[in-house]
């Protein structure tokens, strides 16, 4: 064909067919690396728990692996994950686009790679959370494909496949329907890394708490999976050889109630019965949990161990400020232990600084947190995240100052609080020495443990790398730490009055090993 064209004298007409062949190839072979940047320290991070029980992560990034699935099957895909590995220059040389995901509390990290992104001039694609809300502080990136990847992906795609140049922003006002999101490219994953894996089930919350940012990139309809689309999910971890922990990642499973009860729970219980109990669920669900005693029973027969519930605070007023309707007009303590009783051990979100809080409501956290039994509890300081009800109210009000950090145990503020502000930061700090220095840390151990009802079903076994975890639990905690003396207690009361629950109390001891070093309290008693 070239030497035709050199005879004719004319070889321009065959140039756009070798730049559509090029394409082709280049379309058929593009290198997309797919980054994750970096957790810092932090309460949910697990940093200083990790290392007892050899991982170097506590969850994978499970929404980048799902846009992994949404890319075309022959291009070629490398996950870096930095908070498993590290990412090389050869890396970025190696790619074509970087895409990369990330929320809030990932901010210092994601300035980091966009600086080495830059230098290596390789085209960045961003999404997630952070960049959905806060596109217009990052100038340097691309292109943006927000909200749900399911609607915007294929708009970049097939901009990028017409050989135009793709647009910098990709954004919808609609929600995706997630009964056809791909099985996450889980094969990507160094699984072997991580304490769990994670899945999701339903994304959107049927609830309006106006701090909550959740109804506003998700919507307030509950949109759920397929049983099947799950249990494929199941089986692709299965096969994968994961064993232990899964996290599934709803904002709150029990938000399609239906749905989850009559379709999905008794197939979760099938599956899991039918693979010999392969795995533990945790998960996050609202508090109206407690008064559905059919719906606790299938989630404990399907496999779960524990959730997280938005307790927020004891006071009423506070509640209906905040609009959490779920949690008002009820004994929240005692809806917390018929959980527990019915075999799911509960951790808690709690809030102080709402504009109705008083300088009680310090005790009264402190007392309600030790009366339940919620080991894992979180307490943050009330902040108003970006496009909330209560940042617009904020803002409205001129009272905003700074953007929310994500992080709730660097005690930051976005807005001026009607309390004084020194006040509440004090405040804030009893809350915290007073449920996690050594002896009421421990002491709620043991209410949990007297609270929580292990269910019958499945086996707990026990993997090798949690044995050494209790063995390196005894060094660590047990003979070169301040609060020895607390450790070997706990372990001898729950050898005595609740034999069967020692991973649980030896787990928690090593929890409170990280919390306490978070919060700075590893020096104190």
């Amino acid at each position: 064909m070239y030497s035709y064209g050199r005879e004719t004298g004319n070889d321009s007409f065959l140039l756009p067919a070798f730049k559509i062949l090029f394409q082709t190839l280049r379309e058929e072979f593009m290198n997309i690396l797919l980054l994750y940047p970096k957790y810092p320290d932090s309460f949910w991070s697990f940093t200083h728990v990790l290392p007892f029980i050899s991982k170097k992560a506590a969850v994978p990034p499970l929404g980048l692996v799902t846009v992994s699935a949404m890319l075309p099957k022959y291009w070629h895909k490398r996950l870096v994950d930095l908070n498993v590995t590290s990412l090389r220059a050869n890396d970025l040389a190696w790619a074509d686009y970087v895409f990369i995901s990330a929320m809030y509390i990932q901010k210092e990290s994601v300035a980091k790679v966009l600086e080495e992104c830059v230098k290596s001039k390789v085209k960045v694609v961003a999404g997630g959370p952070l960049f959905t809300q806060e596109y217009n502080n990052y100038p340097q990136i691309d292109h943006f494909v927000l909200n749900e990847a399911e609607i915007t992906l294929p708009r970049f795609l097939k901009d990028v496949y017409s050989g135009v140049t793709p647009q910098r922003i990709y954004e919808t006002n609609e929600f995706a329907d997630i009964t056809v999101t791909p099985i996450p490219d889980y094969h990507l994953l160094l699984a072997l890394d991580y304490a769990f894996m994670n899945v999701q089930v339903s994304r959107g919350c049927p609830y309006a708490c106006d701090f909550c940012e959740i109804t506003t990139l998700l919507g307030h309809k509950v949109r759920t999976k397929t049983p099947k689309q799950v249990l494929v999910e199941l089986d692709t971890l299965y096969h994968l050889d994961w064993r232990g922990p899964v996290l599934i990642v709803d904002d709150n499973f029990i938000g399609n109630k239906h749905d989850i009860k009559n379709n999905l729970l008794p197939a979760m219980k099938s599956w899991m019965q039918s693979h010999h109990h392969p795995f533990k669920f945790n998960t996050e669900t609202s508090i109206n949990l407690a008064d559905d005693e059919e719906l606790m029973q299938l989630m404990v027969e399907a496999g779960f161990t524990s959730t997280f519930v938005g307790i927020e605070t004891p006071e009423e007023s506070s509640l209906e400020e905040c609009n959490k309707s779920q949690n008002r007009n009820r004994d929240l303590l005692s809806s917390v232990k018929k959980i527990q009783n019915a075999g799911l051990q509960v951790s808690g979100g709690f809030i102080v600084g709402f504009e109705s809080d008083t300088p009680s409501v310090f005790q009264r956290q402190i007392d309600f947190i030790q009366q339940s039994g919620i080991v894992s509890a979180m307490v943050g300081l009330l902040n108003a995240p970006k496009h909330t009800k209560l940042y617009k109210r904020l803002e409205a009000e001129n009272r905003l100052i700074a953007e929310s950090t994500g992080n709730n145990t660097d005690a930051s503020l976005n807005f001026i609080p009607k309390m004084d502000q020194g006040e509440l930061l004090d405040g804030y700090k009893k809350i915290i020495t007073g449920i996690y220095s050594t002896k009421p840390y421990y002491q709620r151990i043991r209410q949990c443990l007297i609270n929580y009802r292990r269910p019958k079903a499945g086996k707990n076994k026990i993997q090798l790398n949690y044995l050494k975890g209790f063995m390196k639990s005894d060094f660590i905690i047990g003979l070169a730490n301040k609060g020895r003396r607390e450790y070997w207690k706990l372990l001898l009361w729950t050898l005595f009055r609740r034999p069967g629950l020692l991973i649980d109390a030896v787990t928690y001891a090593l929890y409170g090993h990280h919390f306490r070093t978070v919060y700075g309290l590893r020096n104190k008693s």
